[in-house]
């Protein structure tokens, strides 16, 4: 059994409420001719339908081939279908990154670009009218993390607790919390607490973006992790190696004025620049000490 598969084994999560809320995946195209996405759910699915078929059109126009894409349950999925040839390409966290790296020689071909860096940070939200001041006043909640193997949504904010003598390591989180959940997404754990089905939700510092601007003016956070890697743009082994590199540049053309509105269809950064595997490294060091690889 893989790494991705052990590691979602035993986890409770919130995925059949937010289902229920907003709709979920389409099934896998397979890998052809042309190019197979993958895109994991941090938005609302339904949306996310969407936004996949028209950066698919743009794609496919850039680069001369059919490009496709689905969404997957989650990271694991999405490793999973890389695995399995069913998917080319997927756009992921940089946790998730590191272990299809090391299982199955996943390489990184471009990195989101935030105000300015390809960093971002991981931090705990809560209510603005919760009443909890700080992270030990979580002593006892309930707490939405976004995905069992997210750096910003769940592996960097526990370690915060970490940091602070509040959970000894992640396998103890339960003692600390009065219960965990995985919500499958960004935008499904932030909305599990703006919500109230949640005390408090692990998730991008840009995460509170993807709730309406009443509850944005509802939510604050409480801590944020040192700048993490942005989730990056990887691929399989044995892609074509010419139809890959024109995926790259039709990527990078999304920089260009002419073609920028087509960001708001993969996640809406700011751009993309091609990835440096060494900036992975801290990832690296932390999947390796707290077990999600040797």
């Amino acid at each position: 059994m893989s790494t991705f598969n052990m590691i979602r084994r035993g986890f409770l999560t919130l995925a059949a409420t937010i289902i229920l809320s907003f709709g979920f995946v389409a099934a896998p195209v397979l890998a052809g001719e042309g190019l197979t996405l993958a895109f994991i759910p941090q938005e609302n699915p339904d949306k996310l339908l969407g936004d996949i078929k028209k950066i698919s059109a743009f794609l496919s126009e850039k680069i001369g081939a059919p490009v496709k894409g689905f969404v997957t349950f989650d990271h694991a999925a999405a490793v999973e279908a890389l695995r399995n040839g069913d998917a080319d390409i997927s756009f992921m966290g940089a946790l998730p990154f590191v272990l299809a790296e090391a299982e199955i020689g996943a390489v990184p071909l471009l990195s989101e670009i935030y105000r300015g860096a390809p960093t971002y940070k991981g931090r705990v939200f809560v209510r603005r009218d919760s009443g909890i001041t700080s992270l030990e006043g979580l002593r006892g909640k309930d707490i939405a993390f976004a995905d069992p193997i997210s750096e910003s949504g769940y592996l960097f904010p526990l370690d915060l607790f970490v940091q602070q003598g509040l959970v000894k390591d992640p396998s103890k989180a339960d003692s600390f919390f009065r219960r965990t959940f995985f919500a499958g997404g960004y935008q499904q754990a932030m909305q599990a607490m703006a919500s109230g089905l949640v005390d408090a939700a692990t998730a991008s510092q840009y995460a509170d973006l993807l709730l309406t601007p009443e509850q944005q003016s509802e939510v604050i956070w409480l801590a944020e992790t040192a700048p993490l890697p942005s989730h990056v743009v990887i691929a399989r082994s044995g892609i074509d190696a010419d139809l890959q590199a024109r995926f790259v540049a039709a990527m990078l053309s999304l920089n260009q004025p002419e073609n920028a509105a087509y960001l708001k269809y993969v996640y809406g950064p700011d751009g993309y620049a091609v990835s440096d595997p060494e900036v992975f490294e801290p990832i690296r060091e932390a999947a390796r000490r707290y077990g999600f690889m040797k």
